[in-house]
């Protein structure tokens, strides 16, 4: 379930969306992973933006991966959140494993008491899966290769293990717990030869999380009219998109597929609207 997602996205609604409600129902134990497929800035923006609301508004730990250092937040995350406390931060832990076998070392190591203590991350991220999965280098340009599939398995694989063990450390401490999410990026945009390749390891990919978010840079005219830096859409569909995750516009049906619309500002402000 895409909660969290959802939780952001209500959170930092536009003004002139009178439908904000950050309210989020709690997600059930089998679907809490979230695939978020674009391009990997607006990726890794809205990837920090869940887990600074999650550490900062749901008050949990989290654990987010990736191969980039990360000095300071974007502008667009100090925009929305000004007034965030250092304790908030604190609760979110980066690791920047640089390889696929060192990540893979880090996420199975989570269960580790120098992990849990005091409490277990209720929120594992991953930015930029390309990035581990690709060939030497890293990075779409170094193309995907048939032995990725079966590594993109394996890390999903010990992905889901290492969340489901986690809610269970969860459950034991407190009981009204909510489970371990995952949320991972992957860029979308590949040079067409590399196409069917990129399509096969999203394949795999959709075997392990539940829910996929979409993120499609919107160019028409009326986008580049409404004198905004940035407009994206936003779409997100999967098995586990249900009531809980819901708009009182949507379908409450499983599968139905939600639409929202991400506002880039001139000033670097990031607003979310309903579609």
């Amino acid at each position: 379930m895409a909660d969290i997602l959802t939780l952001v996205f209500r959170t930092f609604v536009s003004q002139t969306d009178v439908t904000k409600d950050p309210r989020v129902a709690p997600p059930s134990p089998a679907g809490c992973s979230t695939l978020v497929v674009g391009e990997r800035i607006i990726s890794r923006s809205v990837l920090l933006l869940a887990a600074v609301t999650a550490a900062a508004e749901m008050g949990i730990r989290v654990v987010f991966f990736t191969q980039t250092q990360i000095q300071s937040l974007p502008v667009s995350l100090q925009k929305c959140l000004p007034s965030l406390s250092p304790e908030s931060l604190k609760k979110i832990k980066f690791c920047y494993p640089r390889t696929v076998e060192e990540l893979l070392q880090q996420v199975a190591s989570l269960h580790e008491s120098t992990n849990t203590s005091p409490t277990p991350p209720s929120l594992i991220i991953v930015d930029r899966l390309e990035g581990y999965l690709c060939g030497p280098g890293g990075g779409s340009h170094s193309g995907f290769h048939p032995g990725e599939q079966s590594c993109a398995a394996h890390l999903s694989a010990l992905l889901c293990d290492s969340a489901a063990f986690l809610t269970q450390l969860l459950t034991q401490r407190s009981p009204s717990s909510a489970p371990c999410r995952i949320i991972a990026s992957i860029q979308s945009e590949v040079d067409s030869g590399e196409a069917s390749a990129a399509d096969s390891i999203l394949d795999v990919l959709d075997r392990y999380f539940q829910v996929r978010c979409t993120l499609d840079r919107d160019r028409s005219y009326e986008a580049a009219a409404a004198g905004l830096q940035e407009v994206w859409n936003i779409y997100l569909s999967g098995t586990d998109i249900t009531e809980a995750s819901c708009t009182k516009d949507c379908q409450k049906q499983p599968g139905a597929a939600q639409e929202w619309q991400l506002l880039m500002c001139p000033d670097g402000l990031m607003e979310f609207k309903l579609a």
